[in-house]
């Protein structure tokens, strides 16, 4: 196998960081980040993911895939993966890199009507790279509301944050939460966040 051959079905981590500086110019609202999150963070979220738990795995906001490749390193086969994307170059490079994964372009804070054809037995796991602190408390209440109705029982929905605070309130009936340390190796430093119903 050729170089050539090998940057053509992976391209470089540098090209990832540049399209994602790209899109956060044009947009920084919705790409929410400047990176893409670190393999320190994206490990960090992908343990809470139980790869031999069945039904799908939702990805919220995957970018270029750096959650999505630890992931699948954790275990969890990409034929399980439903990949929630709005940036449609970003919907691309998934589709090319995860070919067995769903890849549904649209707005992940729209998520139960979005997944209505998508989703047709109790989800695994739910996996969030939004930028939650950007949207009003009722939007993200929302999501969290729609998630947690996707998911099995005691299932996670896993978030990171750059914030101090939870981007959730965690005094929400019937929802448990817990957060990691923060993770240094990334820019910038991240928490993350774990919800299950109770």
């Amino acid at each position: 196998m050729t170089l050539h051959s090998v940057a053509e079905k992976k391209p470089l981590r540098l090209d990832d960081e540049m399209q994602f500086i790209r899109s956060w110019i044009e947009k920084p609202l919705s790409t929410g980040a400047v990176m893409p999150s670190s393999k320190a963070l994206a490990r960090t979220m992908a343990r809470h993911v139980d790869p031999n738990a069945s039904g799908p795995v939702i990805e919220l906001g995957p970018g270029t895939g750096p959650v999505t490749e630890a992931l699948v390193k954790q275990g969890v086969d990409p034929a399980r993966l439903i990949l929630v994307e709005f940036n449609s170059d970003f919907c691309r490079l998934l589709r090319a890199r995860y070919p067995a994964a769903t890849v549904v372009q649209g707005d992940a804070y729209r998520l139960r009507r979005l997944l209505t054809t998508y989703v047709t037995e109790p989800v695994a796991a739910v996996v969030s790279s939004l930028p939650l602190m950007t949207k009003p408390l009722r939007t993200r209440l929302r999501l969290i509301n729609d998630a947690l109705n996707l998911l099995k029982p005691g299932a996670p929905f896993v978030q990171f944050t750059y914030a101090v605070v939870s981007p959730i309130p965690t005094r929400l009936a019937g929802v448990r939460s817990e957060r990691s340390e923060a993770v240094w190796l990334n820019v910038p430093p991240a928490r993350v966040w774990v919800y299950r119903k109770s």
